[in-house]
């Protein structure tokens, strides 16, 4: 059943991000400083990832392609979100436009459902290399990758367009309050005064169209690598098979926990402050982490990124050195 509105019909609604509701104004500095390090961080560890993908030849294989996919999709979706969650609680600027969150919206979602279909992606990738290595180089050409990259990215930016469509089509208050930090599908659509059913449904049918589809085409890519690595007689040909699939392993497996936090955080009898705090864990968690597992897990990303810091110290040294010579 459809609640009354007070808006006037003619006129746009602005929406309110109320934030975390239960933190006290005291704290919002410290929150504040702590999503600027959290962001500073995802800026700079992926821009380092695509740097050292580009610019090292090395590097220039299917895995990395699809790597600095990921690295640029980490970095787009969270300057969708956290720039306004910043300025919330560095100014108290609460209010979005219509139009503003409804593009947040479908962009936010929109990317990381590209995220999902390129870490499916990459799973096909390590599928190939490992189980089919001979014709590798043949399935793999970078036309192919390409080709791939592209579809992941324009299936996943039309995937939400008709959850954001049908909801900018609901009835709001000319305020309307979004109990979240930013404009998540579920909070705008709660926040509307339209009969909610539909686009819940909907929201969640598009939820688990784009995270467990490729869910199960990863687990059923792996199923086939393990078969084929514990085919491999020699010890040390096993943990070379497993070493080349342990990053993208644990950057799937931080994604679904993500996920899953989200997911429990929405559907559990817990505090709303829960709810919002669990969806903020899901946008900046991933983002955050790939960039340091794939440093720390790749041997030759974390051989690329030395590489360039050795370069840049020894530029600006000489630089220095110039500088000196000329003040002699």
């Amino acid at each position: 059943m459809e609640a009354t509105c007070s808006g006037s019909k003619g006129s746009s609604p602005v929406f309110y991000l109320v934030g975390i509701p239960s933190l006290p104004e005291s704290l919002f500095l410290l929150v504040f400083v702590i999503f600027l390090l959290i962001y500073l961080l995802i800026l700079v560890g992926n821009a380092l990832i695509l740097v050292a993908v580009v610019i090292e030849p090395s590097l220039h294989k299917s895995m990395y392609f699809f790597m600095i996919n990921l690295s640029a999709l980490d970095i787009l979706s969270t300057t969708t979100t956290v720039p306004k969650i910043l300025s919330l609680f560095l100014f108290g600027d609460h209010y979005l436009s219509f139009s503003a969150c409804f593009l947040q919206m479908y962009l936010f979602h929109g990317l990381n459902c590209s995220e999902a279909f390129i870490l499916m992606v990459m799973a096909y990738d390590r599928y190939v290399a490992i189980c089919h290595p001979l014709h590798y180089p043949v399935l793999m050409t970078p036309q192919t990758n390409a080709a791939l990259a592209a579809s992941a990215w324009l299936t996943a930016l039309l995937l939400p367009i008709p959850a954001v469509v049908q909801t900018s089509h609901m009835t709001f208050e000319n305020i309307a309050h979004i109990y979240h930090c930013f404009c998540d599908h579920l909070a705008v659509v709660q926040a509307s005064c339209s009969d909610t059913t539909p686009q819940t449904f909907m929201g969640f049918c598009i939820a688990m169209v784009v995270s467990f589809l490729p869910l199960l085409l990863v687990l059923l890519s792996y199923a086939h690598i393990l078969a084929s690595v514990l085919r491999i007689s020699s010890r040390e040909g096993r943990s070379k098979a497993f070493s080349t699939c342990s990053s993208h392993l644990l950057v799937v497996g931080t994604y679904y926990s993500s996920i899953a936090i989200a997911y429990v955080a929405y559907r559990a009898d817990l505090p709303l402050d829960f709810h919002i705090v669990g969806n903020v864990v899901f946008a900046i968690l991933t983002p955050v982490l790939n960039p340091l597992i794939y440093t720390l897990r790749n041997k030759d990303v974390k051989a690329a990124i030395t590489k360039i810091a050795s370069i840049t110290k020894i530029t600006h040294l000489k630089t220095q050195a110039g500088i000196g010579a000329l003040d002699l």
